[in-house]
């Protein structure tokens, strides 16, 4: 009886210690998508040491990493803020993790007679 009393909850503690890791990332789709580098409103350039680079929603942005661009459009749905560029990058392209904090886009704030 004593056994089970204790094993229940370390079974419930070592379940939820394991959800983050079984969480799925988000659709690259769900992150916005490439652009044409034409249409880029902002240039970041990222280097060995970049470890995070701040945009806001709806940004267009080129990444110029050594001799190679790619262009994003941030496009991210409510309550995700961030995610690891690599996800969006061309292939091997980044050599190390680049995290991306997304503000929210000012178009999309609210604002304006709510009384209506």
């Amino acid at each position: 009886m004593k056994t089970s009393l204790l094993v229940s909850p370390v079974l419930a503690a070592v379940l939820m210690a394991a959800l983050p890791a079984y969480a799925a990332a988000p659709r690259i789709d769900l992150l916005g998508m490439s652009a044409p580098d034409a249409a880029a409103t902002r240039t970041i350039a990222i280097t060995p040491g970049t470890r995070y680079v701040n945009v806001t929603g709806g940004d267009i942005v080129t990444f110029v990493v050594g001799e190679k661009t790619f262009t994003w459009n941030f496009l991210l749905p409510i309550g995700m803020s961030s995610f690891e560029l690599n996800r969006v990058a061309p292939p091997g392209l980044l050599d190390h993790t680049v995290t991306a904090y997304v503000a929210p886009d000012p178009r999309y704030m609210g604002g304006g007679d709510r009384s209506k």
